[in-house]
């Protein structure tokens, strides 16, 4: 189930081919274990893309997709699980990474009023970066862990389930 599943949204690589802003990639694009649909390759992909999602910096595709073509994981699955961090999402999962940042480094909590400005970026977030960076690290390797296992139990389930079915087939087909 899983397999059918991946393969049903999956990006074909030939897909891909001939586009001009990738030209520079082309090279690194196309082995086949980017493009895979095993357990071996998307399970890690998934949790990869969970971890990326919770780091609080920009460009978590490209990031997610650059680290996946250094992982030899699938890239799509990477980059698509690094959606679950959008902009509906980004206010709590950052306010829990700083606020599990600061309970960790053992920090008072101090009025936090956001304002969406570069003079709030470059003034106010040096004194919450150390808390965010320690909890986005901290709940996207548990995200991602999460992830691994749970994406992991449910691929090897399915593949017992169809393994038992087809068993159960064969045995109905010899009795006969």
């Amino acid at each position: 189930m899983p397999r059918r599943f991946f393969r049903k949204f999956a990006l074909k690589r030939e897909n891909l081919k001939g586009r001009w802003w990738l030209a520079p990639f082309n090279h690194l694009l196309h082995e086949p274990q980017l493009w895979v649909i095993r357990r071996r390759n998307v399970v890690p992909a998934f949790a990869l893309g969970l971890f990326v999602a919770y780091q609080p910096f920009p460009g978590h595709i490209l990031i997610a997709c650059l680290l996946a073509i250094l992982l030899r994981v699938n890239m799509p699955v990477a980059a698509i699980t690094t959606l679950v961090g959008n902009p509906i999402t980004f206010g709590p999962m950052f306010y829990v990474a700083y606020d599990v940042g600061r309970r960790l480094l053992g920090q008072a909590p101090q009025p936090f009023e956001f304002e969406l400005s570069f003079d709030w970026l470059f003034d106010r977030f040096i004194d919450i970066w150390q808390p965010l960076m320690l909890g986005s690290l901290l709940l996207g390797a548990v995200l991602a862990l999460i992830g691994f296992v749970t994406l992991d139990l449910l691929w090897r389930a399915s593949i017992w389930d169809y393994l038992a079915k087809r068993r159960k087939r064969n045995s109905s087909r010899s009795a006969d």
